[in-house]
């Protein structure tokens, strides 16, 4: 494929000035790649659409369907407002061979898009390839991960270098890869996909609110023989949760529980799930217990492990996607 097309995908909740930052970062990218842009509100009802709009008229950008403006009607979620975006075509109405989706956070450096094409072009069964992430301050983002399993849960709520030295391969989060490698998943905030792979396997799972989406839909390709890739030649700066403002916050939100749970329930079972959360929660008593003896503070939010109780209790019905 000589010029394959890419459609650029940016959700934006409640954050207009930066998104339009995002924008203005990955036009000037996918300018010599001849790629389009769509920006989906996702029910900001802050006047971001609007705002945006503007914007976009008045800086010219929306000449000949270059970037186009979406009003979703409802917040459904990350997976939901990108879903919105996948359902697009190129402003000739043909289906476009690549998504990139971005973060409204994120901004591509130069050449950071075409690294993805190139890899994805010559790796015909890879479906994803995904960006060295790095902070404002130059500091390398954690973002290629493995998928979760139940001795991950443990290792990983344990925090104990033992059992990370007995069992390496199982914790979700990875070493920092130094070159690029296949890996099980990696964070979207800038994600290149392939629209047949997606024509297969389907679209994010709109169940998830907010996590976990990326990770769901990077299994289910796997198991489908497609692979995700992590690529160190292309790269972001992230700022990272300026939509949910989760750094600043104490407590780990509902939805982050709720998706967990869905997660491990649609992909491995109940009892897989119910597995699950009694390892993290040995785990993350072991980690207490450690902490106590130290005289220092757990590494969890506050809450955590009774949040966590508290959701899995709740009632839970499979959605119809569960039960294709």
């Amino acid at each position: 494929m000589s010029n394959p097309s890419v459609l650029c995908i940016l959700l934006n909740f409640r954050t207009a000035d930066m998104t339009l930052q995002a924008a203005e970062a990955a036009l000037a990218d996918l300018h010599s790649v001849g790629g389009e842009l769509v920006i989906v509100d996702n029910a900001s009802g802050d006047g971001s659409y609007e705002q945006i709009a503007q914007a976009v008229a008045e800086r010219g950008w929306g000449e000949n369907g270059l970037v186009r403006v979406i009003a979703s009607p409802v917040n459904g979620g990350f997976g939901a407002g990108n879903n919105i975006g996948l359902a697009q075509a190129m402003s000739n109405g043909q289906a476009p061979d690549y998504f990139y989706i971005l973060n409204s956070d994120a901004f591509p450096d130069a050449g950071c898009v075409q690294g993805l094409i190139d890899h994805l072009e010559t790796h015909p069964r890879a479906g994803f390839a995904c960006s060295h992430v790095r902070g404002e301050d130059n500091v390398t983002h954690v973002s290629a991960f493995r998928f979760p399993s139940v001795a991950g849960e443990f290792v990983g709520a344990a925090r104990l270098r033992l059992f990370e030295r007995l069992i390496p391969d199982v914790t979700v989060v990875m070493p920092l890869p130094q070159e690029t490698m296949q890996v099980d998943w990696a964070a979207g905030a800038s994600m290149l996909v392939r629209r047949a792979m997606l024509d297969e396997i389907g679209t994010f799972d709109e169940t998830f609110f907010l996590y976990f989406e990326e990770t769901d839909l990077c299994l289910r390709a796997a198991r489908a023989g497609w692979s995700c890739w992590y690529v160190v030649e292309s790269r972001v700066v992230h700022i990272g949760s300026v939509s949910t403002g989760i750094k600043t916050k104490r407590r780990m939100p509902g939805y982050w529980y709720d998706s967990r749970r869905h997660y491990f329930i649609k992909n491995h079972g109940r009892m897989a799930a119910v597995a699950a959360l009694a390892a993290h929660l040995v785990g993350g008593i072991l980690h207490r217990l450690r902490a106590a003896i130290s005289g220092r503070k757990p590494q969890d939010p506050s809450w955590f492990l009774s949040d966590m109780i508290a959701h899995a209790t709740k009632p839970y019905r499979l959605t119809r996607e569960d039960r294709l």
